[in-house]
């Protein structure tokens, strides 16, 4: 049976840079493997982000979303149909930052997919930088993110991480909601993931997962709704303004995360990863410019009119 891994994270926690090294790990031991990737638009921002993995044990898939739980289930259970007789050791599935992981089991026990894939782990990232203010629907969408996981690896560490404070924010959460999960300092990984070992990588690749029971919350999913802008072009410095000021720009509503591709001149195009904590411009090469921005309650209109005039076709 092909072995199937759940990456899951809050908005902006990482997965996709975590993917990138175990995918690594998994091909120098000889496994073949495909990475699915969950998104709402027709550009996957994180999808471009794995290219340069793509090769004879590597292959990348993507699964659209967007318009009701429901039309993703059938578009997840229909790709894993899909790919049943590809021959691969390992799937590797990166969802949307805001998911629920029970579409993920449900799915995996219907037949003919119980027959063909086997649950691996679940492995669940979470962000030093952003964990400790999380609070209201966000704090519940985290906890449910995490709730099955087999081991939680802590992303963007410095010296001044205290792993402490979030293994306890973590359990009080776990609480505070009533979910069964409870989580032990061995369960937690937090080094940068380029760094982990290939023990450390193993321990992760067999962590299972847990069987976690909590009351369910009926979520808006349009309060999560992400903004795409397309063949963006900006200059470098005028790119960096005006993500640090729609940033913290109350009237935009709370954005998290701003990331993709933008064209700066005729021969350059760059890489823009943005937080509330730091902005990272850095050269790319990309099939697309496209940025995606990402929040909650963001206000599609005024947004919008930041970007007009930088690209082809504004958020619908």
């Amino acid at each position: 049976m092909v072995k199937i891994d759940l990456i899951t994270g809050f908005l902006g926690s990482g997965k996709t840079t975590f993917i990138r090294e175990y995918a690594k790990y998994l091909m120098s031991k000889g496994e073949k493997i495909c990475i699915i990737e969950n998104d709402y638009g027709a550009v996957n921002i994180d999808m471009v982000l794995l290219q340069d993995l793509l090769g004879d044990n590597c292959n990348l898939e993507m699964i659209v979303g967007g318009d009701g739980k429901e039309a993703h289930r059938r578009r997840f259970r229909t790709k894993l149909i899909s790919m049943g007789m590809s021959g691969y050791d390992r799937v590797i599935i990166e969802p949307s930052g805001i998911y629920d992981a029970d579409e993920f089991f449900d799915v995996l026990y219907d037949e003919p997919l119980d027959r063909w894939y086997e649950i691996g782990s679940v492995i669940s990232i979470v962000d030093a930088e952003s964990v400790l203010l999380l609070e209201g629907t966000s704090k519940y969408l985290f906890m449910s993110e995490i709730a099955w996981a087999g081991k939680l690896l802590i992303s963007k560490v410095d010296e001044t991480t205290d792993v402490d404070q979030i293994h306890a924010f973590i359990n009080a959460t776990m609480e505070e909601y009533g979910c069964s999960a409870r989580f032990q300092l061995k369960d937690i990984y937090s080094k940068s993931f380029d760094s982990l070992s290939p023990d450390e990588f193993d321990s992760i690749e067999n962590a299972g997962y847990r069987r976690s029971s909590y009351a369910k919350m009926q979520i808006d999913d349009s309060q999560y709704q992400p903004l795409f802008y397309f063949d963006v072009e900006m200059d470098e410095t005028l790119l960096k303004e005006t993500a640090k000021k729609l940033l913290a720009d109350e009237r935009a509503g709370k954005v998290i995360r701003i990331k993709g591709f933008v064209k700066t001149s005729d021969s350059t195009q760059v890489e823009i990863n943005a937080t509330q904590k730091d902005i990272k411009i850095e050269p790319v090469t990309s099939s697309r410019n496209a940025i995606i921005i990402i929040g909650e309650h963001l206000d599609k209109v005024y947004i919008n009119d930041i970007w007009r005039d930088y690209c082809s076709v504004v958020s619908l």
